[in-house]
């Protein structure tokens, strides 16, 4: 096993402005009455935990499929990949607010395709989510030819999917390459002969979970 390390460690990029207004206003409202200024403490507290971003352990076992996200699997079942067009493994992870939100590539591949769907807005617990919502899908090749479709889905309170990766980009198993604000999900749609590790109810965390072995 090795350890990644991402430019921006401990803290991702994408909460630094949130960061600085929040503590902005938590001092300013300190300084003028600090009676009022707990709840303002309180929200920078969160918005430090949401936007943690920790390197993570990576397993080198050939063949493995790893967890793009942290959180709990929601669905594991036999399905259609609207995105490669073809019968597929469906693992959805769903995100809460006090999962890490930052997403690594599951696998060691090219990136061949990415979509961005604009959408709705509904609970990313719920089934129509996967069609529905504002989302953003990545199909990988591995180096053996196979297909990994990672999804990235917003979700009731998230309104920003971001992805920073395009068509022909290589992606090594446990590389950063998006991020979802605030409580989300990410769908994970892999070869029918893929051995799924974990099952619904499991929790998860990104890179370091086996999620399945190819």
């Amino acid at each position: 096993m090795t350890m990644n390390n991402y430019p921006h460690p401990i803290i991702a990029r994408e909460g630094w402005p949130f960061l600085a207004i929040s503590l902005v206003l938590a001092i300013a409202v300190t300084v003028w009455c600090a009676a009022w200024a707990t709840p303002l403490w309180i929200i920078f507290i969160f918005v430090l935990q949401f936007f943690r971003d920790p390197a993570r352990v990576i397993p080198q076992e050939a063949g493995l499929v790893l967890s793009a996200c942290d959180g709990r699997v929601i669905k594991v079942e036999r399905t259609q990949d609207p995105y490669a067009e073809r019968e597929a493994i469906l693992v959805s992870v769903f995100m809460n607010v006090f999962n890490v939100h930052s997403n690594r590539s599951p696998a060691d591949g090219i990136v061949k395709k990415v979509q961005y769907f604009p959408g709705k807005f509904v609970n990313a617990d719920l089934d129509k989510a996967s069609t529905h919502n504002e989302r953003n899908a990545m199909v990988l090749t591995t180096a053996d030819g196979q297909t990994i479709t990672c999804v990235q889905v917003a979700g009731l309170i998230a309104r920003r999917v971001l992805c920073y990766i395009k068509e022909g980009d290589k992606l090594a198993r446990g590389q950063r390459y998006g991020f979802i604000r605030f409580g989300s999900r990410v769908d994970i749609y892999l070869p029918l002969t893929a051995t799924v590790k974990v099952a619904i109810g499991d929790k998860v965390s990104a890179t370091s979970t086996i999620l399945a072995k190819l």
